[in-house]
C-alpha cells in the first residue's frame, strides 16, 4: 500500500487561473482513493467536490502524507516553510514562470501521481536555513529559510557596512548593497545573479555572496554546512538594514546588531518523477548547451 494516503494541496494565493488544475487533481486523487486537503483560503474552488476537505496549513502539517503545491518556486518556498519541520515531503505541479523545484507538467499530473503512489519516484533531501537576530532586547528567530537569507538596506541608495565571521573566525569587512546567504538549493536563485556559484543539492555548503560589493575584489566564498555565519552590521544609529528569508519573510536589523545563520535541523523532502535529472533542470532553464549551432564544412 502507498506510504501517501492523505495529500495536502496548496496552490498559488490569490491566481484563480490555477484553480482548474487544483480542481482535477481533487478528482484524480478521489478517483485514486486518497483523502484530500485543500488549503483553506484557496482561490476559485466553488465546484470542489464535496469530499475534499479545507485546512490551514498547520493541519496539512499534522495530518498529511504529502503535500502537492500548484504554482511556482515562490509558492513551493512558502509552503515548504510550513510543511518542512513536521517531515511532510513535497511535490511541485508547475503553473509558475521558472519552475526550478516545482517540476511536473500540469498534463503529467495523473501519470505522475499514479507513479508515485505505485512507488516509483525520486526523493530529495535538500538543506535549510534557519536565521536568529541577535540584538539588545532579546533574539528573534529562528527564522526558517529554504533559498537564502538576504541583507538589504531599507534606504535603496546607500550602502551597508558590515562584517562576517565563520564561527569564531573573522572572514571580512564589506561596504556593499547587501549581502546573500544561500543554500545549494538557492544557488540558482538570487545568489546566481549576484555573480555567486551554482551549488549541487546534495552539498552540504552554503554560499556568501556580496551584492553589488564596494570592492570589486569581494568575492562569493563556499564554506560548510556545519559552521555559523555570522554578519554585525555597522553604522550610525540611523542605519537599519532588513533581513529577509526566501524574499518572503522580513526582520528589521539595526546597526549593532547580529544576524547569525546556520544550518537547520529540518530538511526538506521532495518528491521527483522517476525521470528526473537536476542537471536536464539546469540545461532547460539555464539553457545550458543552446547556442547557434556552428556549420562544419561537411554541411
Amino acid at each position: 500500500m502507498s506510504e501517501f494516503r492523505t495529500i495536502g494541496l496548496i496552490g498559488r494565493h490569490g491566481d484563480v487561473r490555477i484553480a482548474p488544475t487544483l480542481l482535477q487533481l481533487c478528482q484524480d486523487l478521489l478517483d485514486l482513493g486518497r483523502t484530500v486537503l485543500v488549503e483553506i483560503d484557496a482561490t476559485g474552488l466553488t465546484d470542489c467536490p464535496s469530499a475534499v476537505e479545507r485546512a490551514s496549513r498547520d493541519e496539512m502539517a499534522r495530518r498529511c502524507d504529502l503535500v502537492i503545491v500548484v504554482g511556482g518556486d515562490g509558492t513551493l518556498l512558502s509552503a515548504a516553510r510550513a510543511v518542512a519541520p513536521a517531515g511532510v515531503p513535497v511535490l511541485g505541479v508547475n503553473q509558475g514562470r521558472l519552475g526550478f523545484m516545482v517540476d511536473v507538467a500540469p498534463v503529467e499530473m495523473r501519470e505522475t501521481l499514479a507513479a508515485v503512489f505505485a512507488g516509483r519516484y525520486v526523493r530529495e533531501q535538500r538543506l535549510l536555513l534557519e536565521a536568529c537576530v541577535h540584538r539588545a532586547g532579546g533574539i528573534a528567530g529562528p527564522f526558517l529559510a529554504v533559498n537564502d537569507v538576504v541583507i538589504r538596506n531599507q534606504a535603496a541608495i546607500r550602502m551597508l557596512e558590515f562584517e562576517t565571521w565563520l564561527d569564531g573566525e573573522f572572514i571580512s569587512q564589506h561596504r556593499a548593497d547587501g549581502f546573500i546567504v544561500s543554500s545549494p538549493t538557492g544557488s540558482t536563485a538570487y545568489a546566481l545573479s549576484g555573480g555567486g556559484p551554482v551549488l549541487h543539492p546534495a552539498l552540504e555548503a552554503i554560499a556568501l555572496v556580496p551584492i553589488c560589493p564596494h570592492t570589486l575584489s569581494d568575492r562569493p566564498i563556499v564554506v560548510g554546512a556545519h559552521q555559523t555565519v555570522r554578519v554585525v552590521l555597522h553604522g550610525n544609529p540611523t542605519t537599519l538594514a532588513m533581513c529577509t528569508c526566501d524574499g518572503q519573510h522580513s526582520e528589521s536589523l539595526a546597526a549593532g546588531e547580529t544576524l547569525e545563520i546556520r544550518r537547520s535541523a529540518v530538511r526538506l523532502h521532495l518528491i521527483h518523477p522517476i525521470n528526473y535529472s537536476y542537471f536536464n533542470i539546469l540545461r532547460n532553464k539555464l539553457h545550458w548547451g543552446r547556442g547557434p549551432q556552428l556549420k562544419t564544412d561537411a554541411d
